[in-house]
């Protein structure tokens, strides 16, 4: 193969060059100069007479990098990072669609606040005014950090959420990030449970009920606590004419998994026969499922069975008799699969299973099989 005459390698690396001049960045952020015949070496092959410089006009085709951002000043927002300075650099990232420079932005202003609760309130004032994509970020940045835990900034927080002149967006968007909460008050836990009942709040009611959920898994994790957030959940699935909000009312306390004390079995019996919604009547049967009063709960179950008219519920009760009384339950699946044979393979499965010796639920689940096409479980546990 000929080698190429060194003055043309020569050439072209003096493109290269100039190529990469034109998108350097110096250390204070700006371009630095372009490669011109003024300003750039000659290039001299040995041997050869000297040669201009050349100017290079790169192929605009080959010079496109798409997803590649010019992030000018970065390091020295970076260095010293403001609310203004971070709102500006904000507004630059969403104008231009850079969202790896918004998502950093968000982080920094997490690192900014940090535990300071006047940072947090003026991070309030500048969402206040924000729309879209910047109140969502901001807003989520907000709710990362320690500050959001202080009262004067969850309060202000709730009030967003609350206030029924409000758009329906602004007010999800405060309610959500209130879910990093450790704990709520009750004053809070009944305004939360006034915004889920409220008809016309609609995204907010829904967003209102999923917070008292993962607030209670946070302080459920904390602390063992369920009780006073479990109740407000159970009212709401109860109380509300929205679908949506009572199907995610009785599904939330399913992400914390605690053991109900008996003082829950009638109302949740109560939604098991008379809840129109079939997703409602298979979540009570979960949730009746986790109880420190087994026998009460497969009384339930007895009554429930034969008026329930859909498959996937009455399977939902086959199953969760199984999780709140183990091979006690057996003797009651014989009679409900007398009364529908289409679980007598659910309830051999059963007795083969326990006659190994296995009792622990989630051992027993794997081990069991498929026989109904009644769609992905209502808790991720239970698959």
């Amino acid at each position: 193969m000929r080698r190429l005459p060194r003055l043309v390698t020569a050439a072209a690396l003096v493109a290269i060059a100039a190529w990469l001049a034109a998108r350097a960045l110096d250390d204070g952020g700006a371009p630095a100069p372009r490669a011109t015949p003024a300003t750039a070496r000659d290039v001299t092959a040995p041997g050869a007479a000297p040669v201009a410089a050349l100017a290079v006009t790169p192929d605009p085709a080959h010079e496109q990098l798409p997803g590649v951002h010019c992030w000018d000043g970065l390091l020295a927002l970076d260095r010293a990072a403001t609310l203004d300075g971070l709102r500006a650099a904000l507004a630059r990232a969403l104008a231009s669609g850079d969202e790896l420079l918004a998502s950093y932005v968000a982080d920094r202003l997490v690192e900014l606040v940090g535990a300071d609760a006047a940072r947090a309130l003026a991070l309030l004032d500048w969402a206040d005014a924000a729309t879209g994509r910047e109140l969502e970020l901001v807003l989520g940045a907000l709710a990362r950090t320690e500050a959001v835990h202080a009262p004067a900034v969850s309060r202000r927080l709730l009030g967003v959420g609350a206030d029924p002149t409000l758009d329906e967006g602004r007010r999800a968007a405060a309610l959500t990030a209130l879910d990093t909460q450790r704990s709520l008050p009750p004053e809070a836990i009944a305004r939360l449970h006034a915004v889920a009942l409220d008809p016309a709040a609609e995204g907010a009611a829904w967003t209102a009920t999923r917070t008292l959920g993962r607030v209670m898994a946070n302080d459920h994790a904390r602390t063992g606590a369920y009780a006073p957030y479990w109740d407000t959940l159970l009212d709401v699935s109860r109380t509300t004419t929205d679908h949506a909000v009572r199907v995610l009312a009785l599904e939330m306390p399913a992400y914390v998994d605690p053991v109900l004390g008996e003082g829950y079995i009638d109302d949740l019996a109560q939604l098991l026969t008379d809840a129109p919604e079939r997703e409602v009547r298979e979540m009570a049967a979960f949730q009746l499922g986790l109880t420190e009063a087994p026998d009460r709960v497969l009384t339930v179950f007895r009554a429930a069975f034969p008026r329930e008219p859909e498959l996937c519920v009455r399977w939902a009760i086959v199953r969760f008799a199984v999780r709140a009384a183990g091979a006690r339950a057996l003797p009651l699946l014989d009679d409900l699969a007398r009364v529908d044979p289409r679980f007598a393979a659910d309830v051999a499965d059963f007795r083969r299973i326990y006659a190994t010796g296995v009792h622990d639920f989630e051992r027993v689940w794997s081990d069991k099989a498929e026989h109904h096409a009644c769609g992905a479980d209502e808790h991720p546990g239970d698959s």
